[in-house]
């Protein structure tokens, strides 16, 4: 095996390891948002969550991981579509933004 295929074979690696784990990270928050707005009465829109942001931040240990932010929509009527975020650190929801109904803002 020559170094171009080396080469080659663990970019393609790290290219899997970044799929899979934000796939994990979308799903970390997908889940929080639903469980979030159930709590609250609210309809979660479209079950779905679209990447706003990315990068890297130490957690409470030191570890270097991506923090990804989520924008979601939800519902306290049926008939508007409000804004959220979900803030996910490697694979941990650190925060959980909703605010509605003329609050500032709700944390989870």
């Amino acid at each position: 095996m020559d170094f171009t295929a080396l080469i080659f074979l663990v970019a393609l690696a790290a290219l899997a390891w970044y799929v899979m784990d934000g796939l994990r990270a979308r799903e970390a928050g997908v889940s929080a948002a639903r469980r979030a707005c159930a709590a609250d009465g609210l309809q979660f829109l479209d079950d779905s969550v679209a990447l706003r942001s990315q990068r890297f931040m130490r957690n409470d240990e030191g570890r270097l991981l991506l923090q990804r932010v989520y924008a979601f929509e939800y519902s306290d009527t049926g008939d508007n579509r409000l804004p959220g975020t979900v803030t996910v650190l490697g694979q941990r929801v650190t925060a959980l933004d909703i605010a509605w109904r003329g609050a500032e803002a709700t944390l989870h």
